[in-house]
């Protein structure tokens, strides 16, 4: 009854196969390949693990992505399920005006983050940060309504744009300083609050709203960057969409 979890973001695939489909169970093989490398999952990473019972996965890289590693699995006898947002799963209700059209990867690691915190005591409100390609921060009431999220361009995306479109700027190679005194220092640093700023701004909001401190929950490939500039109270977690996934398929494949 081996279940296995599917992480497709914009430049790479993160898979992990458990021992089952249920919260907690045990991890039995990982890995991570990059996107125009997809076709040597058969032949590589999964061609030792035994075929799984159950797949569950969240793409946000678009249908041709999704149908390469669906061809991947032709040597296993299971249909794979992806994620689509919807208006209510695994005790999370989607405020979104269209709850379908909000990202599979902010609905998952808002699942995940919710049990998460869940398990520590009584419902809080949660401010939810995915630091990628772009980054998202999402809240959520204490009663498990997701209000709603901000989405803006991640590190990579904001360097770029500003060497594109200012002469004499380099994507930098600085450091993160509160009073930047040369260029590459006041690029990376400009970045970082402006992020950090974003993310300050959702947790007033949300503590103004529901009366109560939220739990912040970070996670996403470039979460250890902005993880030494953020409040303390925010916590880093790898693999946040892998959690969401075991809370959905616990259960979808009961």
């Amino acid at each position: 009854m081996t279940f296995l979890a599917i992480d497709i973001g914009n430049t790479r695939l993160k898979w992990s196969l458990y021992a089952s489909a249920t919260r907690d169970a045990a991890m039995l093989a990982q890995g991570v390949e990059f996107l125009e490398h997809i076709e040597k999952l058969a032949e590589g990473g999964w061609a030792s693990i035994a075929p799984p019972r159950h797949v569950l996965g969240c793409v946000v890289a678009g249908d041709t992505v999704r149908r390469r590693v669906q061809e991947q699995m032709e040597q296993w006898d299971v249909f794979p399920q992806w994620v689509v947002a919807s208006s209510y799963e695994a005790g999370v209700n989607n405020g979104y005006d269209y709850p379908a059209r909000l990202g599979a990867d902010r609905w998952v690691a808002m699942i995940g983050a919710w049990h998460r915190c869940l398990a520590r005591g009584p419902a809080r409100p949660l401010v939810v940060v995915m630091v990628g390609t772009a980054v998202t921060v999402d809240a959520i009431d204490a009663s498990g309504r997701f209000l709603g999220g901000l989405i803006l361009p991640g590190h990579g995306i904001m360097l770029r744009a500003l060497e594109s479109g200012t002469a004499g700027l380099h994507v930098p190679t600085g450091n993160v300083v509160e009073f930047p005194t040369n260029t590459s220092d006041a690029l990376t640093s400009g970045g970082t609050f402006a992020i950090a700023g974003a993310v300050e701004r959702m947790v007033a909001h949300l503590r103004q709203r529901c009366g109560a401190e939220p739990c912040c929950v970070m996670t996403g490939g470039a979460g250890w960057k902005m993880a030494p500039s953020m409040p303390s109270q925010f916590e880093l977690v790898d693999n946040l969409l892998f959690d969401g996934l075991l809370e959905m398929a616990a259960r979808r494949f009961v």
